[in-house]
């Protein structure tokens, strides 16, 4: 979050110092701009300075996941697995030059009615194999019946057409493992798009460690 911050003072600092630049031009130049154009035309500088920041991705917060880190997780009597899900943060339309981007809510279930679940590690993959980023890599709980979701924003392109997840879990031996969907939404221009994909179980070791 102190990041985001500072982004944020950096680029209005940016856009401050365009303005400056820009009054001492117009001093020199009076008779083209009157007072009220130059005053519109100076706030779309800045708004367009603004809109140069890097935005933070949703979900990446680490503090949405620190409330749920279990820090002293005993692993000996619980059995694990891995799953992988597809996403895809852009699809292709008409032609492979044309792209749409997507809106991704990857969802994480827990459908055990007694029991809690937990997930070790989440980690988001791009089309050619590389890891964007990891989301958490120390885990986490779903209590019974829970579900807690990932967003992949619109403007978030770096995973591609083939982007995926990779999800490490840990549960109680017989019960219900986690459940890995996620729903991609698009609406471009006059038109809607929804489409959803479900994960698939890599491995997994239902004896406890």
């Amino acid at each position: 979050m102190a990041s985001g911050k500072i982004r944020k003072l950096k680029c209005l600092f940016k856009g401050l110092i365009l303005n400056l630049k820009l009054l001492l031009f117009v001093q020199h130049m009076p008779y083209l701009l009157t007072m009220k154009k130059l005053i519109g035309f100076l706030t779309m500088v800045l708004l367009f300075a603004a809109c140069d920041e890097t935005r933070e991705v949703s979900s990446v917060d680490p503090v949405n996941w620190e409330a749920r880190t279990v820090k002293n997780l005993t692993s000996d009597a619980l059995a694990s697995g891995s799953s992988y899900l597809s996403v895809y943060s852009q699809i292709y339309s008409e032609t492979e030059h044309r792209t749409h981007p997507l809106t991704g809510t990857v969802s994480i279930r827990n459908a055990n009615r007694e029991d809690s679940i937990y997930i070790t590690k989440a980690e988001y993959f791009d089309t050619s194999g590389e890891s964007i980023r990891t989301y958490f890599d120390r885990p986490i709980f779903l209590k019974p019946m829970e579900t807690v979701e990932i967003v992949i924003d619109q403007e978030d392109l770096s995973g591609g057409s083939g982007a995926n997840f990779i999800f490490d879990w840990r549960v109680k031996p017989g019960i219900h493992k986690p459940i890995f969907e996620c729903v991609m939404i698009s609406t471009y221009g006059q038109q809607g798009l929804s489409f959803m994909t479900h994960g698939y179980e890599l491995s997994s070791d239902q004896s406890p460690d």
